[in-house]
């Protein structure tokens, strides 16, 4: 094996084509490659497709276990940088996740939806990030949101959540605002904003804890679900089932070091309003501006990071 082998290793997909017409699924594992829910998943259900206990009967499904060979031998959730972020077609790919992206890109423009599985690190429940509704707008032009949100809705994890692109903005603007380094919209951009950029959809599921044997669990029978709620099993699909659906709208912003979390929240908690939840390095408490949901709690934010992001209830529903 040469160096170059050994810093570039190749991407491996595994198809299986059914013998009637149908969508075209693609299913991503470990695009950071610290989260190993993704690919223990998809061997599982590659397994019962080649033991027969699967049957793709309509369509094609493509699964590439391992989207980041480099950060999964590494154990590490990134090559070079964040693969999940700027996803573009490079004509000079600059590091790993540039040569990787060239390959990604071509991959997602051959299928119609995509399945993205993830994991996170702390305590949580699962849920699935989806995407806007139908729009003509600049940041994120959209004409399948139906589709997705059923998409998303099948899944079988109660929270959904929906608002990436629209509080990247926000984060943008807010950075401006503390004479931080501006972040061009583009950096907002990952794989699912790229599938539909191609004229598809597509959604993020985060399993569940990194080591958490159960989110493999969660990760398995989203894609068993998934290949029935599009018919290309014959399986039955998933009953309709309540779930809890959140708009993030909003952020508090790292403006300096000391800058803190305050409480030990977990994406999807329920929070009222007034209720503290984060305190400036001066002692300042910063609360809840009204009821509401904390995503994405950071201990560790930095100044120009989110120390948590906020959501309400959605009008939106699968």
């Amino acid at each position: 094996m040469t160096t170059e082998d050994t810093l570039d290793p190749p991407l491996e997909t595994v198809r299986f084509h059914g013998l009637r017409a149908g969508p075209k699924l693609l299913v991503f594992g470990a695009v950071h490659g610290n989260e190993t829910c993704g690919p223990n998943a998809i061997a599982r259900v590659v397994e019962d497709c080649r033991a027969g206990r699967v049957s793709i009967r309509r369509g094609e499904v493509t699964f590439l276990p391992v989207a980041n060979p480099k950060a999964y031998r590494q154990n590490t959730r990134e090559g070079d940088r964040n693969l999940n972020r700027d996803l573009r077609v490079r004509p000079q790919p600059a590091d790993n996740e540039d040569r990787i992206g060239n390959r990604l890109t071509a991959i997602l423009e051959e299928h119609d939806m995509l399945l993205d599985v993830h994991s996170f690190t702390g305590e949580g429940v699962p849920f699935v990030f989806f995407g806007p509704q139908d729009n003509r707008g600049t940041l994120e032009p959209f004409r399948h949101a139906a589709a997705e949100i059923a998409f998303a809705g099948c899944l079988g994890v109660e929270l959904m959540i929906h608002g990436w692109l629209d509080i990247y903005v926000r984060l943008i603007a807010a950075r401006e605002r503390l004479n931080l380094p501006r972040l061009a919209v583009t950096e907002g951009f990952g794989t699912t904003e790229y599938m539909r950029f191609a004229g598809g959809y597509g959604v993020t599921l985060e399993c569940g804890r990194h080591d958490d044997p159960a989110s493999v669990e969660v990760g398995y029978r989203a894609i068993r679900n998934v290949l029935a709620h599009l018919g290309l099993t014959d399986e039955a699909p998933p009953a309709a089932a309540k779930r809890t659906v959140v708009h993030m709208d909003d952020l508090v912003i790292c403006e300096a070091e000391g800058d803190r979390i305050e409480g030990t929240w977990k994406t999807g908690d329920s929070v009222a309003s007034g209720t503290p939840i984060a305190r400036r390095a001066d002692g300042t408490v910063v609360t809840m501006p009204r009821d509401g949901f904390i995503i994405f709690p950071n201990p560790k934010a930095k100044p120009g990071e989110g120390i948590c992001y906020l959501g309400t209830q959605s009008t939106r529903t699968p």
